[in-house]
């Protein structure tokens, strides 16, 4: 399973390998949740047309993304409304 007749076994597709891991550093940083989110969207068009390994990995990617993104922007919004944060502009 996983590998070409004849030639050497296939990997997970990096595309969805690097959707999981720019998912998780979304934590941190906004725009890794929804490049990972992206990425895992291309890797399971990618994956289907393949059949290369690597489907857990992007879906887990696209709902780790969707997830660190709204706990971003839930944190974000908090910030505005309490005004303890970045956006507070002395009002």
């Amino acid at each position: 399973m996983g590998s070409v007749p004849g030639g050497t076994p296939q990997g997970n597709n990096g595309l969805a390998v690097a959707s999981l891991v720019l998912s998780i550093v979304g934590v941190c940083c906004g725009i890794g949740s929804i490049l990972g989110i992206v990425l895992g969207f291309v890797a399971l068009n990618q994956i289907k047309k393949t059949g290369q390994p690597g489907e857990g990995l992007a879906k887990a990617g696209i709902i780790i993304g969707f997830i660190t993104l709204a706990i971003g922007i839930f944190f974000w919004l908090l910030s505005l409304i309490t005004g303890n944060g970045y956006f507070y502009y002395g009002r």
